[in-house]
Parts: structure tokens; C-alpha cells; sequence
């Protein structure tokens, strides 16, 4: 192992920790390498605790929404990050990053920045046009000066490069390869409480933010025409009550399953039963349209076959390696006469599973923290 152990790595993020896959895996591949590393984040609702190897520390912030979070978020970032000790500073997305470029002006430190999407182009920003404009400003303060960055994509690359001149290098969001061959067995399917009325039945899996433009409605409104089938939305967001009603006026409550947000060490079990995946976006701006979502890769390592919008890096992915279908359309009926052709071509699964967990060897997290520890290796 790499002797780091003098080098503190300072990693800050806006999200509460609990659900971040990414942000975990990179805090968790710098501990092991011999970094000191302490991950900041917030609490955003209750106070739920995390076991990690790596030291962790959140903000009970007073405000909780809207571009007021983000300013009391840096303003506290920025005295935190000024007097704990640091080596490096690791910056996980747009949001995060005033204060963190301000230290590691003043204290000399050198700053890596990892960006998960195309910040500014969110839709909540896209519909919000002069919250998106002071956001597109800090970037173009800031992104010219970037000397170490990343990012999950090479769409997210290559419109940065063309924008600021940076290269960034590409650290896709990818499970581990570790615990591959994780199974379901009678007892742990018993196990998972929320899912009573699975037995006998195909699960249908939707996993993620529950937020404007990720497709649940679309799939909701298809579950009149699926038989036979269960739907489960592991996550939380703005829209989760509007999605509960929703599911109330189709009278589906008996075949819609909400979980809330579950720690990503806990949702590869439901992942692990699923049947079929959705990755369904609205293209509501760049950072849509351009995405990779770590769900390609969790469904990959699982081998559950994916239904997925078709957008340029997700088909860069499914296309090939055959691990899915991919949709530019979404009416219920169209949408539901696909679901049941899924179903139907993978439900003898083993040849499929067999052949994605191959390709998930390649496709792991191993490979990809190789790019991030030279990113950080060459952050002096």
C-alpha cells in the first residue's frame, strides 16, 4: 500500500452521505490507499448515522432548500476547510466548489474537482434561468483555473474542454467488482419486509432521485397495462408525494412499492431480485441528456436487464454489450407492450447474468480508482 498517510484529503459535498455511491467509493479508495481522508457533507433529514472507515462530518445547515442552502453550505464550508488540516482538497460538483477554490487560494492547496453532471444544466436550474446564470458565472471564474479534474463521462468531458480548455480525466461511477456473485436466497427475500406481495410476481425496480424528469410518471402510467408485475421506487425527492398520489388516483397502491431512501450498502438487495430496471429521463437540459447513471452499472453487475431512455452515454453502454433496450418514447401502452417483451426475453436469465457478470469484471471500480489515485498522486 501507497504510504499517504501524511496526506490529508479534505472531500466535500452538499448531499448528506447516505445514499452517494460515488462520493463513497472515492473516500473509501483513498483510506485504503493511505490517505487521511475526511468526508464533509449535511444533514438533510433526521440525523442518521454512518459507519465508515474514513472520518465523516455533516452540517445541521438551518436552511434546507433553494440557493440560500448553498450559500449558508460554502460560507460554512469555507471556515471549515480553512482551519482543518488538508493536503488536498477534493470537490464533488459545482455547488461545493466557491469555497473550496477560495481555500485552497488562500492556504495554497491544491484543489482536484469532481464533477458528477453538467451542474448548470440541471432542470431545476433550466426552468430557474437567472439561479442558472449565477451558477454558469462561478464556472467561468473558476473552471479556467482547474489544474486537476475529473468527471463521470466523456460527453461531461468533452463539453468542458470545449468551454474552459481543461481536459478532464473519466472516473465513471461503476460498483465494485467485489461481492460479484451476490444472491437472493428464500430467507432474505422474506427478509426485505417492503416487498410483501412480490411473491409470484416480476419486480419492477426504479432507483434513484425521486425528482422532476426521471421518467416515473411514464412508468406509472404503464402499470394499468402491466400484469402480473410490482413496481418498486427505492428513493426520495421532490416529487415523491406528487408520484404517492399518483399511484393512489390509478389505484395501484397494492402494486407500487415506495422504500424511501435506502444507504447504497443496503439497495443491492433489492437490486439484486429485480427483474427489470429503468433508467427513463426527460431531456430537460445537458446534464439529462448527457448522464451516466451508476444504475447502468448496478443493473450490469446484477444482470438485470435495463430499459433506458436513448441517450448518448447510456447507449454507449447498453448498445453494444446488448444489456438492455433503449426508448424515445414514452406513452403508457407503447411503454408497457415493451416492459412485457422484456420480461418475457430475459426471464430465463441465468445465460444473461452469466454473461454481464463477466462484463462487469471489466466494468468495475478497481479499474476506474486507478485514473482517480493518479489524479490525486499528481496533486501536489
Amino acid at each position: 500500500m501507497p504510504r499517504n498517510i501524511n496526506k490529508r484529503v479534505l472531500i466535500s459535498v452538499t448531499n448528506d452521505l447516505i445514499t452517494d455511491q460515488r462520493v463513497g467509493k472515492v473516500s473509501a479508495s483513498l483510506q485504503k490507499n493511505g490517505y487521511d481522508v475526511l468526508l464533509i457533507g449535511c444533514i438533510k433529514k433526521g440525523h442518521t448515522p454512518l459507519k465508515r472507515p474514513y472520518q465523516t462530518y455533516r452540517f445541521n445547515l438551518f436552511f434546507k432548500k433553494r440557493f440560500i442552502f448553498y450559500l449558508e453550505y460554502n460560507l460554512r464550508l469555507l471556515f471549515v476547510l480553512f482551519f482543518k488540516r488538508k493536503n488536498i482538497l477534493l470537490c464533488n460538483d459545482t455547488d461545493a466548489l466557491p469555497a473550496n477554490f477560495i481555500v485552497s487560494k488562500l492556504c495554497r492547496v491544491p484543489l482536484i474537482f469532481d464533477a458528477h453532471e453538467l451542474f448548470p444544466e440541471l432542470p431545476e436550474l433550466v426552468k430557474r434561468p437567472h439561479i442558472k446564470k449565477i451558477w454558469e458565472k462561478i464556472e467561468d471564474i473558476i473552471f479556467p483555473h482547474l489544474k486537476y479534474s475529473y468527471t463521470v463521462c466523456e460527453s461531461i468531458a468533452e463539453h468542458y474542454k470545449k468551454k474552459y480548455g481543461i481536459t478532464m480525466g473519466i472516473v465513471r461511477n461503476i460498483p465494485n467488482k467485489t461481492d460479484n456473485n451476490t444472491t437472493i436466497n428464500n430467507n432474505q427475500r422474506k427478509a426485505l419486509k417492503a416487498l410483501p406481495s412480490l411473491e409470484g410476481k416480476k419486480l419492477l425496480l426504479y432507483q434513484g432521485a425521486v425528482n422532476v424528469g426521471r421518467g416515473l410518471e411514464w412508468i406509472i402510467n404503464a402499470m394499468p397495462y402491466v400484469s402480473n408485475c410490482v413496481l418498486c421506487i427505492c428513493g426520495d425527492g421532490d416529487l415523491l408525494k406528487n408520484i404517492q398520489t399518483l399511484a393512489k388516483e390509478k389505484q395501484l397502491e397494492d402494486r407500487i412499492i415506495f422504500t424511501g431512501r435506502l444507504p447504497f450498502e443496503e439497495l443491492n438487495q433489492y437490486t439484486a431480485l429485480a427483474d427489470l430496471g429503468f433508467i427513463l429521463l426527460e431531456n430537460m437540459g445537458l446534464s439529462y441528456y448527457y448522464s451516466l447513471p451508476n444504475r447502468v452499472f448496478d443493473y450490469m453487475k446484477y444482470g438485470v436487464p435495463v430499459l433506458a431512455s436513448n441517450f448518448p452515454e447510456i447507449a454507449r453502454i447498453v448498445e453494444p454489450y446488448h444489456t438492455g433496450k433503449l426508448i424515445s418514447h414514452y406513452e403508457p401502452e407503447y411503454l408497457a407492450k415493451i416492459i412485457l417483451e422484456m420480461l418475457t426475453e430475459w426471464e430465463d436469465k441465468s445465460t444473461y447474468k452469466q454473461r454481464l457478470n463477466e462484463l462487469s469484471k471489466e466494468y468495475c471500480w478497481e479499474n476506474e480508482e486507478q485514473v482517480l489515485l493518479e489524479i490525486v498522486r499528481r496533486a501536489k
